[in-house]
């Protein structure tokens, strides 16, 4: 649909009805879309019934002397402001393989701070859910056509998906930054956007007819880690209402300006980092070209990672949990049975035999070697070995946020993602990490180049609206139903979840034996306090030695 001329516009405004003024459209829904937004007009596009607008900005670009700064609110605009096309993306590495995950994102820029709503064309009050993107918070962008709202706002919800630094852009901490912070912190401006775009939506989200009270975020793998940073971050307390975590690790974090739990102080990381990219301080750094700074630090192995700096982010994940100190919100989390099958860079190589395998297993897990043996058997190491990362990582992460938002009274639910179909299953990928997204999206047909492709049958489309009517209806009041489908009962005393197979199905008691399995080996590991818990599991694990206060 072209885009109407000023001169149409103002003629179409003149006679707009009430009715579309109460959620500030100045056009009929026959028209492109306009929205009086209070940061500014913004004209998107109508499609089948859904209003889009996209590459809206919600933050100053942080270029030049605003890199590696806190983040900004952009300024309100007064004109006009098309809004049909997203924004670049923020600068990432190139893919340099054909995987599963690889595509052409298109522009990037460090002037990347947008985001895109879809709304339905008479949304009043509608539930708003907060799109936060994978891509182990270096790669991604919101424009990846997987992300498309529209089938989630045909619902009757809003859907809005953000851009936020990623990288050595997005989380670098340096003791001359840390300098000039008022609060003497530095790191997390990834997280700073994300907490910018969720205020952009307390501001602004009313006039698209959403409901500033009753927002929802959400995301996938660095996405759903994103969540659970904004669940413990202070000044993001009071933007949303509910969670969603798909596929989250509670891994641990740098500290500032300590080294614990294995990592070193992150202030270190970032003064090794300069001095592997021949720049003598900061104003250096901010002089580089971007995607040279970004290539360049990948090539240096900087890995992004949020940063424990008291301010932004109090404390690592676990501990912030353990003491009840997270938002206190309703959360729907799960994993996928696949997970590490897409990302075997995640395991070791397997051990020549079947003795070796379990003599290692009894010199890392000691007492508790028995129990995992038992869970994760030496008959098929290589299944074990995948099992074994996906669980440390992923499930035992997804059972304790719904046990933790349980003990907190918040109604919370558990989920299972164990599908499968022909190409995945040919390809020894069944249920990998991500393969949910096309169907909790409803965008089957608008994978990546080259993941397995989605017959267009109709069991995968009854999932596929299973899925996005369940994540609809837990985005509307935090109780997750699809019509004709089983009743999804809250994790509770049975600890309850929904098991995503060819259909979905009510179960009980996940996996028994896992969650506590992986809590008392983490629970060590904290105690230590030398120790990640991160993939080092299995037959890498350090040895894991009684504690104080651990079982």
């Amino acid at each position: 649909m072209k885009l109407l001329s000023t001169f149409v516009f103002v003629a179409v405004l003149a006679t707009a009805s009430a009715a579309c003024a109460q959620t500030g459209s100045r056009m009929p829904d026959s028209a492109a879309p306009v929205v009086e937004a209070p940061a500014g007009p913004v004209q998107g596009r109508l499609q089948d019934g859904i209003r889009v607008f996209k590459g809206i900005p919600y933050a100053q670009p942080p270029v030049g002397p605003l890199r590696w700064r806190p983040t900004q609110p952009a300024p309100d605009w007064r004109e006009l402001r098309q809004a049909s096309e997203y924004g670049p993306a923020c600068p990432q590495p190139v893919a340099r393989t054909r995987g599963i995950y690889a595509q052409d994102l298109g522009a990037q820029s460090e002037d990347c701070l947008t985001l895109n709503v879809w709304t339905p064309a008479n949304a009043h009050n509608a539930p708003v859910l907060v799109w936060i993107h994978g891509g182990a918070l270096v790669a991604g962008a919101s424009k990846e056509p997987l992300y498309d709202g529209a089938r989630l706002a045909a619902e009757g919800i809003i859907v809005v998906s953000i851009n936020y630094r990623l990288g050595v852009l997005g989380y670098l901490a340096h003791p001359e930054l840390s300098a000039e912070s008022a609060q003497h912190v530095s790191g997390n401006y990834g997280l700073l956007d994300q907490i910018e775009a969720l205020r952009w939506v307390q501001r602004n989200i009313g006039a698209f007819g959403g409901d500033a009270a009753n927002v929802t975020i959400a995301g996938e793998s660095a996405g759903g880690l994103s969540v659970m940073y904004l669940m413990t971050s202070p000044p993001a307390r009071g933007l949303f209402a509910r969670a969603i975590a798909q596929s989250a690790y509670m891994i641990s974090m740098p500290e500032l300006r300590e080294a614990r739990h294995g990592h070193e102080a992150a202030e270190t990381t970032g003064l090794r980092l300069a001095q592997r990219l021949n720049a003598a301080n900061i104003a250096a750094l901010r002089q580089m070209d971007a995607d040279d700074l970004v290539n360049g630090a990948t090539a240096a192995g900087y890995s992004a990672l949020g940063t424990v700096d008291v301010q932004i982010l109090p404390g690592q994940l676990v501990d912030v949990f353990d003491h009840g100190e997270q938002a206190p919100v309703p959360i729907l989390a799960g994993f996928n049975s696949g997970e590490i099958r897409s990302l075997t860079i995640l395991i070791p190589e397997p051990p020549a035999s079947r003795d070796t395998y379990e003599r290692t297993i009894r010199e890392r897990y000691l007492d508790l070697s028995d129990v995992f043996l038992r869970l994760y058997p030496s008959g098929n190491i290589r299944e074990s070995m995948l099992a074994t990362t996906r669980d440390a990582m992923y499930g035992w992460t997804a059972e304790r946020l719904v046990r933790s938002q349980t003990a907190q009274g918040a109604q919370s639910y558990l989920y299972l993602f164990d599908h499968g179909y022909p190409a995945a299953d040919e390809a020894q990928l069944h249920a990998f990490h991500g393969s949910e997204l096309p169907y909790m999206f409803g965008n089957m047909q608008r994978t990546p180049p080259y993941w397995p492709a989605i017959p267009s049958t109709n069991r995968e489309r009854r999932l596929a609206d299973a899925m996005v009517r369940y994540w609809a209806s837990f985005a509307r009041d935090g109780r997750p139903r699809a019509a004709n489908m089983p009743e999804w009962a809250a994790y509770g005393p049975g600890a309850a979840f929904i098991h995503f197979s060819d259909t979905p199905q009510l179960s009980q008691r996940m996996m028994p034996g896992m969650f506590a399995l992986h809590e008392i080996a983490t629970c060590r590991r904290r105690a230590a306090g030398d120790q990640q818990w991160f993939w080092n599991v299995g037959i890498i694990s350090p040895a894991l030695t009684r504690q104080e206060g651990c079982p």
